[in-house]
């Protein structure tokens, strides 16, 4: 009995050393988080100004053409996939690489699309399976910048420039809440040209130099490149969200099972000390 009771208090000792590990990972998660809400919402500001000027030049000027605004026949289609590079985030992973799945098994083969990678997780498992990983980028930091991903997001726009891809996709987690994160596949690639405001809104009149389709020129990468880190941005929310909310149940999940383990090893403390209790009477009544 005595040894049964040592090792539940071992196991007691054991659990809470978890809990104080999941418990601080927790913390610095949400801490990290605040940092990484930051940073995607200073993003905006700077995204939501070139479309609203790439909208009025594809919209306001007849004639102007750009390879990123026609659609063409889909012969082979690229995927930018955004993933953690490490573990301990619940479903943030397998709920995304399970929706890009789905979509992949909707090509006939591997030569109808390319893949490039944000993350070990996301890169690992296409490995794995013996996919088309056309680029990849590992070891981001909670707080990426754009020149982390500068090279992936150039090969993608490139290769649809040079026609080696006729539309591109962007898979992500979107964040909505520390509890929610949607696994999500918006097409990056060609961009829809707008016709204009139809809720008679004022819009901002701008004058082009050299001319709307040398602006173009210049500012349809950049514009493709930025909702691309964007995305980044509100993945690696969207990351430390779901890491905050796993630590989060594992803390409670650690303090309950100390709660039934203390529960146990009272129960076999007392059975033990009842145990001697019986022995002693019994010897004593031997005796008499």
């Amino acid at each position: 009995m005595a040894k049964g009771i040592r090792e539940i208090k071992r196991q007691i000792k054991s659990v809470q050393n978890t809990r104080q590990i999941t418990k601080a990972m927790e913390m610095v998660a949400s801490a990290k988080l605040r940092r990484a809400q930051e940073k995607a919402q200073a993003a905006r500001p700077y995204e939501e100004k070139l479309k609203e000027v790439v909208t009025s030049i594809a919209a306001g000027s007849s004639g102007v053409s750009h390879p990123m605004l026609e659609t063409r026949p889909i012969k082979r289609t690229a995927y930018i996939v955004i993933t953690s590079d490490g573990g301990l985030v619940g479903g943030y992973n397998s709920n995304m690489l399970r929706k890009v799945m789905e979509r992949l098994s909707q090509h006939a083969s591997k030569e109808e699309y390319g893949l490039f990678v944000v993350g070990r997780k996301g890169r690992d498992y296409f490995n794995r399976r013996n996919l088309p990983v056309v680029e990849s980028v590992v070891e981001l930091s909670d707080t990426p910048s754009f020149a982390d991903i500068k090279k992936i997001t150039s090969a993608a726009v490139q290769g649809f420039e040079n026609e080696q891809f006729d539309e591109i996709y962007i898979c992500f987690n979107r964040f909505i809440n520390p509890l929610t994160q949607v696994p999500t596949i918006d097409r990056l690639l060609p961009f829809e040209r707008a016709e204009g405001s139809s809720n008679g809104e004022l819009k901002a009149s701008y004058e082009y130099e050299p001319s709307p389709e040398g602006v173009l020129e210049v500012l349809l990468p950049k514009y493709a490149e930025t909702l691309i880190y964007g995305a980044l941005l509100e993945g690696k929310a969207s990351e430390l969200g779901a890491k905050m909310t796993a630590m989060g149940s594992a803390t409670k999940n650690a303090s309950k099972m100390i709660g039934e383990l203390t529960l146990t090893y009272n129960r076999a403390r007392q059975a033990a000390i009842t145990q001697e209790i019986t022995e002693i009477v019994a010897g004593a009544n031997a005796q008499s």
